[in-house]
Protein backbone atom coordinates (compact mmCIF):
# COMPACT_ATOMS: atom_id res chain seq x y z
CA UNK A 1 0.00 0.00 0.00
CA UNK A 2 2.88 2.21 0.85
CA UNK A 3 4.42 1.59 -2.65
CA UNK A 4 0.77 2.57 -4.42
CA UNK A 5 0.39 5.42 -2.52
CA UNK A 6 3.98 7.21 -3.10
CA UNK A 7 3.35 5.97 -7.15
CA UNK A 8 0.42 7.72 -7.23
CA UNK A 9 1.37 10.73 -5.78
CA UNK A 10 4.55 11.48 -7.92
CA UNK A 11 2.20 10.52 -10.69
CA UNK A 12 -0.01 13.09 -9.99
CA UNK A 13 2.73 15.68 -9.35
CA UNK A 14 4.29 14.87 -12.71
CA UNK A 15 0.62 15.11 -14.70
CA UNK A 16 -0.36 18.57 -13.69
CA UNK A 17 -3.26 17.60 -11.39
CA UNK A 18 -4.13 17.43 -8.04
CA UNK A 19 -3.80 14.44 -6.28
CA UNK A 20 -7.23 13.90 -5.04
CA UNK A 21 -8.36 13.83 -8.32
CA UNK A 22 -5.62 11.77 -9.75
CA UNK A 23 -6.53 9.06 -7.15
CA UNK A 24 -10.05 9.24 -7.25
CA UNK A 25 -10.15 8.69 -11.15
CA UNK A 26 -7.06 6.24 -11.68
CA UNK A 27 -7.84 3.88 -8.77
CA UNK A 28 -11.58 3.85 -9.59
CA UNK A 29 -10.75 2.99 -13.63
CA UNK A 30 -8.10 0.64 -13.10
CA UNK A 31 -7.88 -1.60 -10.31
CA UNK A 32 -7.50 -5.06 -9.41
CA UNK A 33 -11.39 -5.82 -9.32
CA UNK A 34 -11.68 -4.75 -12.64
CA UNK A 35 -8.98 -5.87 -13.96
CA UNK A 36 -9.95 -9.42 -12.41
CA UNK A 37 -13.32 -9.08 -14.20
CA UNK A 38 -12.41 -8.37 -17.39
CA UNK A 39 -9.53 -10.81 -17.53
CA UNK A 40 -11.80 -13.55 -16.26
CA UNK A 41 -14.30 -13.35 -18.51
CA UNK A 42 -12.13 -12.78 -21.39
CA UNK A 43 -9.97 -15.97 -20.32
CA UNK A 44 -12.83 -18.08 -18.57
CA UNK A 45 -13.29 -21.67 -20.39
CA UNK A 46 -16.65 -20.24 -21.28
CA UNK A 47 -14.50 -19.00 -24.46
CA UNK A 48 -12.61 -21.89 -24.84
CA UNK A 49 -9.61 -20.51 -26.18
CA UNK A 50 -10.61 -17.84 -28.48
CA UNK A 51 -9.84 -19.45 -31.34
CA UNK A 52 -9.65 -17.37 -34.93
CA UNK A 53 -13.08 -18.41 -36.65
CA UNK A 54 -14.65 -20.25 -33.69
CA UNK A 55 -18.15 -18.78 -32.11
CA UNK A 56 -16.23 -18.15 -28.70
CA UNK A 57 -13.78 -15.67 -30.59
CA UNK A 58 -17.50 -13.46 -31.66
CA UNK A 59 -18.54 -13.66 -28.17
CA UNK A 60 -15.09 -12.26 -26.96
CA UNK A 61 -15.53 -9.65 -29.72
CA UNK A 62 -18.79 -8.78 -28.55
CA UNK A 63 -17.84 -8.64 -25.17
CA UNK A 64 -14.61 -6.11 -26.12
CA UNK A 65 -17.29 -4.03 -27.84
CA UNK A 66 -20.05 -3.61 -25.09
CA UNK A 67 -17.17 -2.61 -23.17
CA UNK A 68 -16.05 -0.05 -25.41
CA UNK A 69 -19.56 1.55 -25.87
CA UNK A 70 -19.68 1.34 -21.71
CA UNK A 71 -16.38 3.60 -21.81
CA UNK A 72 -17.75 5.94 -24.29
CA UNK A 73 -15.45 5.51 -27.43
CA UNK A 74 -16.91 6.83 -30.92
CA UNK A 75 -16.95 4.65 -33.91
CA UNK A 76 -14.51 4.68 -36.46
CA UNK A 77 -16.74 2.38 -38.87
CA UNK A 78 -19.60 3.46 -41.10
CA UNK A 79 -22.20 1.64 -39.86
CA UNK A 80 -21.69 3.18 -36.26
CA UNK A 81 -20.12 -0.24 -34.68
CA UNK A 82 -17.27 -1.04 -33.03
CA UNK A 83 -16.57 -4.14 -35.45
CA UNK A 84 -13.88 -3.60 -37.98
CA UNK A 85 -15.37 -6.63 -40.40
CA UNK A 86 -12.92 -8.09 -43.21
CA UNK A 87 -12.92 -11.52 -45.10
CA UNK A 88 -10.26 -14.30 -45.47
CA UNK A 89 -9.68 -16.62 -48.42
CA UNK A 90 -8.10 -20.33 -47.86
CA UNK A 91 -8.10 -20.63 -51.95
CA UNK A 92 -7.77 -24.46 -52.95
CA UNK A 93 -6.80 -24.42 -56.06
CA UNK A 94 -8.39 -27.31 -58.63
CA UNK A 95 -7.30 -26.45 -62.01
CA UNK A 96 -5.06 -24.11 -63.76
CA UNK A 97 -2.53 -23.81 -66.75
CA UNK A 98 -0.35 -21.78 -68.32
CA UNK A 99 1.17 -21.19 -72.26
CA UNK A 100 4.41 -18.50 -72.51
CA UNK A 101 5.65 -17.41 -75.84
CA UNK A 102 3.44 -20.14 -77.40
CA UNK A 103 4.21 -23.55 -75.45
CA UNK A 104 2.93 -24.93 -72.39
CA UNK A 105 4.61 -24.25 -69.29
CA UNK A 106 4.62 -26.17 -66.25
CA UNK A 107 1.66 -24.57 -63.37
CA UNK A 108 4.20 -25.31 -60.73
CA UNK A 109 6.29 -22.92 -61.25
CA UNK A 110 3.37 -20.42 -61.03
CA UNK A 111 1.49 -19.37 -57.99
CA UNK A 112 -1.82 -17.65 -58.39
CA UNK A 113 -2.53 -15.17 -55.45
CA UNK A 114 -5.86 -14.51 -56.37
CA UNK A 115 -9.12 -14.82 -54.18
CA UNK A 116 -11.20 -15.59 -57.39
CA UNK A 117 -13.11 -18.51 -57.97
CA UNK A 118 -12.22 -18.65 -61.75
CA UNK A 119 -9.58 -16.55 -63.67
CA UNK A 120 -8.51 -16.62 -67.28
CA UNK A 121 -6.05 -14.02 -68.58
CA UNK A 122 -3.49 -13.13 -71.41
CA UNK A 123 -0.86 -10.34 -72.54
CA UNK A 124 -4.10 -8.40 -73.47
CA UNK A 125 -5.80 -8.31 -70.20
CA UNK A 126 -4.11 -5.24 -68.83
CA UNK A 127 -1.53 -6.82 -66.53
CA UNK A 128 1.47 -4.79 -65.07
CA UNK A 129 4.42 -6.83 -65.67
CA UNK A 130 7.13 -6.63 -62.36
CA UNK A 131 10.50 -8.85 -62.00
CA UNK A 132 12.26 -10.00 -58.85
CA UNK A 133 15.93 -9.87 -60.44
CA UNK A 134 18.84 -12.17 -59.49
CA UNK A 135 20.40 -10.51 -56.34
CA UNK A 136 17.11 -8.98 -55.15
CA UNK A 137 15.65 -10.12 -51.59
CA UNK A 138 13.24 -12.59 -52.87
CA UNK A 139 10.70 -12.80 -49.86
CA UNK A 140 11.02 -8.83 -49.30
CA UNK A 141 10.64 -7.77 -52.64
CA UNK A 142 7.07 -10.31 -53.65
CA UNK A 143 5.83 -9.56 -50.59
CA UNK A 144 5.83 -5.73 -51.25
CA UNK A 145 4.36 -6.69 -54.49
CA UNK A 146 1.95 -8.90 -52.82
CA UNK A 147 0.39 -6.09 -51.01
CA UNK A 148 -0.13 -4.05 -54.11
CA UNK A 149 -4.28 -3.21 -55.39
CA UNK A 150 -2.96 -3.73 -59.01
CA UNK A 151 -3.36 -6.56 -61.28
CA UNK A 152 0.55 -7.97 -61.46
CA UNK A 153 2.41 -10.56 -63.26
CA UNK A 154 5.56 -11.26 -61.42
CA UNK A 155 8.51 -12.85 -63.34
CA UNK A 156 10.90 -14.05 -61.02
CA UNK A 157 14.41 -15.32 -61.73
CA UNK A 158 14.82 -18.72 -61.60
CA UNK A 159 18.18 -18.14 -59.80
CA UNK A 160 15.44 -18.44 -57.17
CA UNK A 161 14.16 -21.92 -58.09
CA UNK A 162 14.50 -23.66 -54.68
CA UNK A 163 13.44 -21.07 -53.12
CA UNK A 164 10.08 -20.04 -55.39
CA UNK A 165 8.02 -22.83 -53.45
CA UNK A 166 7.67 -21.29 -50.20
CA UNK A 167 6.37 -18.34 -51.64
CA UNK A 168 2.96 -20.31 -52.20
CA UNK A 169 2.41 -19.89 -47.80
CA UNK A 170 1.50 -16.57 -49.62
CA UNK A 171 -1.84 -17.88 -50.51
CA UNK A 172 -2.70 -20.14 -47.13
CA UNK A 173 -4.89 -17.33 -45.79
CA UNK A 174 -5.94 -14.28 -48.02
CA UNK A 175 -7.37 -10.77 -47.64
CA UNK A 176 -10.46 -10.93 -49.86
CA UNK A 177 -9.21 -8.85 -53.13
CA UNK A 178 -10.74 -8.18 -56.74
CA UNK A 179 -7.10 -7.79 -58.01
CA UNK A 180 -4.86 -10.55 -58.88
CA UNK A 181 -0.97 -11.25 -58.55
CA UNK A 182 0.69 -14.18 -60.67
CA UNK A 183 4.00 -15.09 -59.58
CA UNK A 184 6.10 -16.76 -62.66
CA UNK A 185 9.03 -18.58 -61.87
CA UNK A 186 11.17 -17.61 -65.25
CA UNK A 187 12.00 -14.56 -68.17
CA UNK A 188 9.53 -11.91 -69.00
CA UNK A 189 7.70 -13.07 -71.72
CA UNK A 190 5.89 -11.35 -74.53
CA UNK A 191 2.75 -13.41 -74.82
CA UNK A 192 1.43 -15.38 -72.19
CA UNK A 193 -1.99 -17.00 -71.04
CA UNK A 194 -3.12 -18.08 -67.77
CA UNK A 195 -6.15 -20.12 -66.65
CA UNK A 196 -7.21 -20.52 -63.23
CA UNK A 197 -9.96 -22.87 -61.10
CA UNK A 198 -10.18 -23.00 -57.28
CA UNK A 199 -12.52 -23.05 -54.17
CA UNK A 200 -12.57 -19.87 -52.29
CA UNK A 201 -14.96 -20.13 -49.67
CA UNK A 202 -14.66 -16.54 -47.54
CA UNK A 203 -14.41 -16.36 -43.61
CA UNK A 204 -15.44 -13.66 -41.92
CA UNK A 205 -13.06 -12.01 -38.87
CA UNK A 206 -13.35 -8.87 -37.27
CA UNK A 207 -10.77 -6.63 -34.91
CA UNK A 208 -12.87 -4.49 -32.62
CA UNK A 209 -12.10 -0.88 -32.54
CA UNK A 210 -13.23 2.28 -31.01
CA UNK A 211 -11.30 5.82 -30.74
CA UNK A 212 -11.82 9.79 -28.81
CA UNK A 213 -11.32 12.26 -31.18
CA UNK A 214 -8.85 14.44 -30.33
CA UNK A 215 -9.33 18.49 -29.38
CA UNK A 216 -6.54 20.34 -31.19
CA UNK A 217 -4.76 17.51 -33.06
CA UNK A 218 -7.43 15.35 -34.19
CA UNK A 219 -6.06 14.26 -36.93
CA UNK A 220 -3.08 12.72 -35.62
CA UNK A 221 -3.19 9.37 -33.86
CA UNK A 222 -1.99 7.60 -30.76
CA UNK A 223 -3.01 3.60 -30.59
CA UNK A 224 -3.28 1.45 -27.72
CA UNK A 225 -3.45 -2.18 -28.79
CA UNK A 226 -3.41 -5.85 -28.13
CA UNK A 227 -5.04 -9.61 -29.69
CA UNK A 228 -7.86 -10.80 -28.56
CA UNK A 229 -7.37 -14.52 -30.08
CA UNK A 230 -5.75 -17.33 -28.72
CA UNK A 231 -5.40 -20.96 -29.85
CA UNK A 232 -8.74 -23.05 -28.74
CA UNK A 233 -8.67 -26.01 -27.56
CA UNK A 234 -5.61 -28.78 -27.92
CA UNK A 235 -3.74 -31.39 -26.77
CA UNK A 236 -5.01 -32.51 -23.06
CA UNK A 237 -2.75 -31.25 -20.19
CA UNK A 238 -3.38 -32.51 -16.83
CA UNK A 239 -7.07 -32.90 -17.52
CA UNK A 240 -6.96 -29.60 -19.29
CA UNK A 241 -7.58 -29.14 -23.20
CA UNK A 242 -8.48 -25.48 -22.89
CA UNK A 243 -5.80 -22.93 -23.66
CA UNK A 244 -7.07 -19.64 -21.98
CA UNK A 245 -4.78 -17.35 -22.82
CA UNK A 246 -4.89 -15.02 -19.86
CA UNK A 247 -1.64 -13.87 -20.13
CA UNK A 248 -1.63 -14.15 -24.22
CA UNK A 249 -3.32 -12.18 -24.73
CA UNK A 250 -6.34 -11.36 -22.63
CA UNK A 251 -3.98 -9.22 -20.14
CA UNK A 252 -3.34 -6.64 -23.12
CA UNK A 253 -6.69 -6.55 -24.14
CA UNK A 254 -7.67 -5.80 -20.27
CA UNK A 255 -5.28 -3.03 -20.41
CA UNK A 256 -6.86 -1.86 -23.44
CA UNK A 257 -10.33 -2.07 -22.18
CA UNK A 258 -8.95 -0.02 -18.71
CA UNK A 259 -6.85 2.75 -21.01
CA UNK A 260 -9.84 3.55 -23.14
CA UNK A 261 -11.91 4.00 -19.82
CA UNK A 262 -9.33 6.10 -18.34
CA UNK A 263 -8.63 8.08 -21.30
CA UNK A 264 -11.99 9.05 -21.80
CA UNK A 265 -12.94 9.73 -17.99
CA UNK A 266 -9.86 12.38 -18.52
CA UNK A 267 -11.22 13.76 -21.71
CA UNK A 268 -8.46 16.05 -22.03
CA UNK A 269 -6.56 13.91 -25.11
CA UNK A 270 -5.25 16.07 -27.60
CA UNK A 271 -4.59 14.04 -29.90
CA UNK A 272 -7.10 11.26 -31.41
CA UNK A 273 -6.39 7.88 -29.52
CA UNK A 274 -7.45 4.35 -31.53
CA UNK A 275 -7.85 1.22 -29.25
CA UNK A 276 -8.11 -1.51 -31.14
CA UNK A 277 -8.51 -5.53 -29.83
CA UNK A 278 -7.02 -7.12 -33.11
CA UNK A 279 -7.87 -10.87 -34.32
CA UNK A 280 -5.68 -13.89 -35.63
CA UNK A 281 -3.17 -12.61 -34.49
CA UNK A 282 -1.81 -16.64 -33.29
CA UNK A 283 -2.51 -17.46 -37.44
CA UNK A 284 -0.50 -14.44 -39.08
CA UNK A 285 -1.49 -10.75 -37.65
CA UNK A 286 -4.02 -10.55 -40.30
CA UNK A 287 -6.07 -8.49 -37.81
CA UNK A 288 -3.45 -5.69 -37.34
CA UNK A 289 -2.67 -6.10 -41.03
CA UNK A 290 -5.97 -5.10 -42.17
CA UNK A 291 -6.24 -2.27 -39.63
CA UNK A 292 -3.04 -0.79 -41.27
CA UNK A 293 -4.35 -0.99 -44.08
CA UNK A 294 -7.33 1.71 -43.08
CA UNK A 295 -5.36 3.98 -41.73
CA UNK A 296 -2.52 6.72 -43.52
CA UNK A 297 0.89 5.61 -41.35
CA UNK A 298 2.04 8.86 -41.71
CA UNK A 299 -0.91 9.98 -39.00
CA UNK A 300 -0.19 7.71 -36.43
CA UNK A 301 2.73 9.75 -33.63
CA UNK A 302 2.60 6.22 -31.95
CA UNK A 303 1.44 2.75 -31.46
CA UNK A 304 1.46 0.97 -27.93
CA UNK A 305 1.07 -2.88 -28.29
CA UNK A 306 0.30 -4.28 -24.95
CA UNK A 307 0.99 -8.37 -24.85
CA UNK A 308 1.38 -10.64 -21.72
CA UNK A 309 1.91 -8.43 -18.64
CA UNK A 310 0.14 -10.92 -16.37
CA UNK A 311 3.54 -11.78 -15.18
CA UNK A 312 6.40 -10.37 -13.38
CA UNK A 313 9.46 -9.02 -15.74
CA UNK A 314 12.79 -10.36 -14.88
CA UNK A 315 13.39 -7.21 -12.90
CA UNK A 316 10.27 -8.19 -10.40
CA UNK A 317 7.30 -5.90 -10.06
CA UNK A 318 7.07 -2.38 -11.15
CA UNK A 319 9.14 -2.84 -14.28
CA UNK A 320 8.29 -4.10 -18.52
CA UNK A 321 10.16 -4.15 -21.40
CA UNK A 322 9.61 -2.78 -24.81
CA UNK A 323 10.73 -4.68 -28.15
CA UNK A 324 12.55 -2.71 -30.68
CA UNK A 325 13.72 -0.06 -27.94
CA UNK A 326 16.21 0.85 -30.11
CA UNK A 327 14.70 1.74 -33.06
CA UNK A 328 13.22 5.42 -32.10
CA UNK A 329 13.12 7.36 -28.66
CA UNK A 330 9.59 6.21 -27.63
CA UNK A 331 10.75 4.20 -24.65
CA UNK A 332 12.73 7.28 -23.63
CA UNK A 333 9.79 9.52 -23.87
CA UNK A 334 7.85 6.97 -22.13
CA UNK A 335 10.07 6.42 -19.04
CA UNK A 336 10.63 10.25 -18.78
CA UNK A 337 6.84 10.92 -18.01
CA UNK A 338 7.31 8.15 -15.04
CA UNK A 339 10.24 9.67 -13.56
CA UNK A 340 9.61 9.58 -9.78
CA UNK A 341 7.42 6.56 -9.96
CA UNK A 342 9.58 3.97 -9.15
CA UNK A 343 8.14 1.72 -12.59
CA UNK A 344 11.22 1.03 -15.01
CA UNK A 345 10.79 0.62 -18.97
CA UNK A 346 13.77 -1.69 -19.99
CA UNK A 347 14.73 -2.59 -23.14
CA UNK A 348 14.33 -5.79 -24.47
CA UNK A 349 16.38 -8.79 -23.20
CA UNK A 350 15.19 -11.14 -25.42
CA UNK A 351 16.50 -10.12 -28.88
CA UNK A 352 17.40 -13.16 -30.16
CA UNK A 353 13.67 -14.27 -30.16
CA UNK A 354 12.82 -11.42 -32.60
CA UNK A 355 9.87 -10.38 -30.29
CA UNK A 356 9.75 -6.85 -32.13
CA UNK A 357 8.44 -9.01 -35.40
CA UNK A 358 6.50 -11.54 -33.59
CA UNK A 359 3.36 -9.15 -32.47
CA UNK A 360 0.45 -6.40 -33.49
CA UNK A 361 3.07 -3.79 -33.61
CA UNK A 362 4.94 -5.08 -36.92
CA UNK A 363 3.18 -4.12 -39.81
CA UNK A 364 3.03 -0.20 -38.79
CA UNK A 365 6.40 -0.05 -37.84
CA UNK A 366 7.38 -1.12 -41.13
CA UNK A 367 5.43 1.51 -42.28
CA UNK A 368 7.36 3.77 -40.16
CA UNK A 369 5.31 4.29 -37.61
CA UNK A 370 6.96 4.14 -33.76
CA UNK A 371 5.04 0.80 -32.95
CA UNK A 372 6.12 -1.26 -29.74
CA UNK A 373 4.82 -3.88 -28.22
CA UNK A 374 4.90 -3.56 -24.21
CA UNK A 375 5.30 -6.81 -22.44
CA UNK A 376 6.24 -8.59 -19.07
CA UNK A 377 6.81 -12.02 -20.26
CA UNK A 378 9.97 -13.77 -19.61
CA UNK A 379 10.38 -15.70 -23.18
CA UNK A 380 13.08 -17.53 -21.44
CA UNK A 381 11.46 -19.66 -18.95
CA UNK A 382 7.37 -18.54 -19.53
CA UNK A 383 5.77 -22.25 -18.27
CA UNK A 384 2.69 -21.19 -19.47
CA UNK A 385 2.96 -19.70 -22.55
CA UNK A 386 1.23 -21.74 -25.14
CA UNK A 387 -0.04 -24.01 -22.55
CA UNK A 388 -3.15 -25.11 -21.27
CA UNK A 389 -1.95 -24.03 -17.86
CA UNK A 390 -2.24 -20.08 -19.08
CA UNK A 391 -4.97 -19.54 -16.23
CA UNK A 392 -5.91 -15.79 -14.64
CA UNK A 393 -4.78 -17.90 -11.32
CA UNK A 394 -1.35 -17.83 -12.45
CA UNK A 395 -1.19 -14.23 -12.89
CA UNK A 396 -0.11 -11.58 -10.58
CA UNK A 397 -2.90 -8.66 -11.00
CA UNK A 398 -2.13 -6.48 -8.12
CA UNK A 399 1.27 -5.82 -10.56
CA UNK A 400 -0.81 -6.09 -13.84
CA UNK A 401 -3.17 -3.05 -12.63
CA UNK A 402 0.00 -1.46 -11.48
CA UNK A 403 1.61 -1.71 -15.33
CA UNK A 404 -1.60 -0.30 -16.72
CA UNK A 405 -1.64 2.23 -14.67
CA UNK A 406 1.75 3.01 -15.72
CA UNK A 407 1.68 2.42 -19.21
CA UNK A 408 -1.73 5.51 -18.94
CA UNK A 409 1.07 7.71 -17.22
CA UNK A 410 3.73 7.32 -19.59
CA UNK A 411 2.05 8.13 -22.73
CA UNK A 412 0.86 11.44 -21.12
CA UNK A 413 3.10 13.95 -23.25
CA UNK A 414 2.55 12.02 -26.35
CA UNK A 415 -1.21 12.31 -26.08
CA UNK A 416 -1.15 15.76 -25.36
CA UNK A 417 1.14 16.37 -28.40
CA UNK A 418 3.96 17.57 -26.35
CA UNK A 419 6.17 14.78 -27.40
CA UNK A 420 6.35 13.00 -30.83
CA UNK A 421 8.61 9.94 -30.91
CA UNK A 422 11.21 9.61 -33.99
CA UNK A 423 10.03 7.64 -36.61
CA UNK A 424 11.71 3.93 -37.49
CA UNK A 425 14.13 3.63 -39.94
CA UNK A 426 12.43 1.08 -42.84
CA UNK A 427 15.73 0.62 -44.12
CA UNK A 428 17.23 -1.03 -41.32
CA UNK A 429 14.47 -3.74 -40.84
CA UNK A 430 14.74 -7.24 -41.70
Amino acid sequence: MKQLTRYVTMAAIGAGISLSAFSQQVDKIINVKETKRIISFLASDEMKGRKTFSPEIDKAADFIAAEFKKAGLQSMEKNGGYLQSFAMVSPKQKEASATINGAAFDVKNVIFLSTQTSLTLNQGSGYKSVSVNKGDNLFSVVSGYAGSKENLIVWIDTSFSKMFPRLSGLKRMMFKADNNIILVLGSKADTYSFTLSQDAEERKLANVVGYLPGKSKKDEFVIFSGHYDHIGIGKVQNGDSIYNGANDDAAGITAVILLAKYFKALNNNERSIIFAAFTAEEIGGYGSRYFSQQLDPAKVMAMSNIEMIGTDSKWGKNSAYITGYEKTDMGKILQENLKGTGFTFHPDPYTDQQLFYRSDNATLARLGVPAHTISTSKMDSEPHYHQASDHVETLDLDNMAMIIKSIAISAKSIISGKDTPSRVNVDELR
